[in-house]
């Protein structure tokens, strides 16, 4: 890998450039300059790129290739050639920022390698716009990507994030947003609070603030659209699934049966559900079943 002193030297210049995730003239002057004057655009999506370049009132002048995830490792190598030789290259993804959760990380990662100069034009990102609005703390937060799809994937991610301390960012597909807030609830506790923003910056954007469990039920009970971040709240000390101390006063039965009920929500036979609960709030099987029970005929 290079020193850095010498970086970019008879080469040209990686420009990362973040999108409007929804309004096009959120867009600044100078992606509209960049997009009107590079000589080559690697655009995860050429027609919107194009859709783009006409809504900002510019017309792009180099090459425009597509460069999206499944073309992102044949295509890298022709365009650390082209910027080797001196060509700029304008990284530019659908919307928000390139490599977050959008391709870009393997283009960067090899123009580095090969001692391309690499900067970055910024602008609008989906999780800090997210989690500026949410009003959950934000001195410390961490992005977590989209969900695994599998089912069992995902319940250990999500299970290996319940004591995570930081206010947490996800992206999701509005299909699966429903089944994945009843197992965020289910692993984190139905009273975290959390925030689903959709559409955001667009015209039907929403900005929908509740614990999981209350989130889990709107979700679930009919069709949600558009582009998804979910903001999570972090574990709070002790008071978390599996912590030390959960049984000390976090368990209560209410809790107990709000966890039941998501997990059932999520698929879960209610035997399974009552087992998973017990274990993550260690409390005897008994308890957490007298829980449903009262709960059902309250």
């Amino acid at each position: 890998m290079t020193s850095g002193l010498d970086e970019g030297a008879g080469s040209g210049t990686l420009i990362v450039a973040a999108a409007p995730i929804g309004r096009p003239d959120d867009a600044s002057a100078r992606l509209a300059a960049a997009i009107a004057s590079a000589q080559i655009i690697a655009a995860e999506d050429t027609r919107r790129l194009r859709r783009l370049a006409a809504a900002l009132g510019v017309a792009p002048t180099g090459r425009v290739v597509s460069y999206y995830d499944s073309v992102e490792s044949s295509r890298a190598p022709a365009l650390i050639a082209s910027l080797a030789d001196g060509q700029d290259v304008l990284l530019v993804t659908d919307a928000g920022m390139p490599g977050i959760s959008d391709p870009g990380y393997r283009l960067v990662s090899e123009a580095i390698e090969a001692g391309i100069r690499v900067t970055v034009l910024p602008g609008a990102s989906a999780v800090t716009a997210a989690v500026a609005v949410s009003g959950l703390p934000n001195d410390r937060f961490c992005f977590e990507g989209f969900p695994p799809r599998k089912a069992g994937e995902r319940s250990r991610r999500l299970n290996s994030l319940a004591g995570e301390p930081r206010t947490m960012v996800f992206f999701e597909s509005p299909r699966r947003l429903g089944k994945t807030l009843a197992e965020m609830a289910s692993a984190f506790g139905a009273d975290r609070p959390a925030v689903v923003c959709r559409e955001l910056t667009k015209t039907h954007e929403e900005i929908r603030r509740g614990t999981l469990g209350d989130l889990a039920q709107w979700a679930g009970s009919g069709a949600v659209l558009g582009e998804i971040t979910l903001v999570v709240g972090g574990a709070r000390g002790d008071a978390r699934p599996g912590g030390a101390g959960t049984a000390a006063g976090f368990a209560t039965a209410p809790e107990a049966a709000v966890r039941v009920a998501a997990a059932e929500q999520a698929g879960r036979a209610r035997k399974e559900a009552i087992a998973q609960v017990a274990a993550e709030l260690g409390i005897p099987r008994r308890e957490v079943y007298d829980a449903v029970v009262r709960a059902k005929y309250r």
